[in-house]
């Protein structure tokens, strides 16, 4: 693994939940590191920490700029992308939104990339892309198609990453990222991830609404895992790792109900009351997927992935955040 000592990474979405937890670990590690962010989603409390530091630097702009992207880039080793409008149920409510900056910011991003001579181009891709392929567990080359203009976005970015490696020999790779969870997520908002906003319920004793029976079942993938992903896809020199896109997850999938069980029993060490809230379940969200898992061997294969956290595990650290910070 080569000296970062001196190397710039772009973080793009820097100030949002993995984009700030990408910054502490580069930064500690001795990258430096600029961020673009146009605080649409991020905050800036996640990243103010980093302002006194000389390695540090923050633009704020828009991917939808392209002036703003190769402002940003000038000088960058590499692009981890993480700018995006997530949430399924956002795409749905406003589809041209989501595409504009999934889809129009992710080329300008790839175009300043490819223009500054950036040596990787690392982005966040989505398990919302395998779509209705009902095989578990899932493996990267067996998609079906796409149940939200979300899922239509994140796939156009692994065909633009694609053409634009094939076409300009930029290096790219792409994180099908399932479930994310831990420090810094945020638990407000209609789009609110559903640990987060599980655990803010349970903090006020309000019962979670859960969608459907419980039983639908998702890869719920730890914070430390994503980032050690993003370092290992920044850093490999196998050349039959790059330009191809991986799986970034446990490895492992857990019911709803299953979750909700785990979550009362860890937050119930600091308030015992939450052991009592009760569930409520709605009706299925629509383009919601029944079940995801991923298949994680290519990412051990190529990168030699190994995750560190299980769900229970990240669960435990993510709950004491949360309890240590929003309480």
């Amino acid at each position: 693994m080569e000296s970062s000592l001196h190397k710039k990474i772009l973080i793009t979405g820097g100030a949002g939940f993995i984009g700030s937890n990408l910054c502490d670990y580069f930064l500690n590690k001795h990258y430096r590191v600029t961020v673009l962010d146009n605080f649409a989603t991020g905050q800036r409390k996640n990243i103010e920490h980093h302002l006194s530091n000389p390695d540090f630097t923050l633009i704020e702009g828009d991917i939808r700029n392209l002036s703003d992207c190769e402002r940003a880039v000038e000088g960058a080793d590499y692009v981890l992308h993480q700018a995006a409008l997530g949430s399924v149920p956002r795409s749905i409510k406003d589809p041209a939104t989501s595409n504009d900056v999934n889809v129009s910011g992710f080329v300008n991003m790839l175009l300043a990339a490819r223009d500054a001579g950036v040596k990787r181009f690392v982005y966040a891709a989505s398990s919302s892309t395998y779509g209705d392929s009902e095989s578990l567990p899932k493996v990267e080359d067996k998609i079906g198609r796409p149940l939200s203009p979300y899922a239509v976005t994140k796939y156009v970015n692994e065909l633009y990453a694609d053409v634009f490696s094939k076409t300009y020999g930029i290096e790219t790779i792409g994180l099908r990222y399932f479930n994310v969870f831990g420090r810094r997520q945020d638990p407000n908002g209609a789009y609110a991830a559903v640990i987060p906003k599980f655990v803010m319920q349970f903090m006020k004793h309000e019962s979670p609404v859960i969608n459907g029976d419980g039983n639908y079942s998702r890869d719920f993938t730890y914070i430390d895992n994503v980032v050690q992903m993003n370092e290992l896809a920044m850093t490999t020199e196998n050349p039959a790792a790059v330009n191809t896109v991986y799986n970034t997850a446990y490895g492992d999938r857990t019911t709803l109900n299953d979750l909700i069980g785990y979550l009362k029993q860890y937050l119930a060490e600091f308030d015992p009351a939450i052991a009592n809230v009760d569930v409520v379940h709605g009706p299925n969200r629509v383009g919601d997927i029944p079940h995801s898992l991923a298949s994680i061997d290519k990412a051990k294969s190529l990168l030699n992935y190994n995750p560190q956290f299980s769900l229970q595990q990240g669960l435990q650290q993510a709950v004491k955040w949360y309890w240590e910070n929003l309480k």
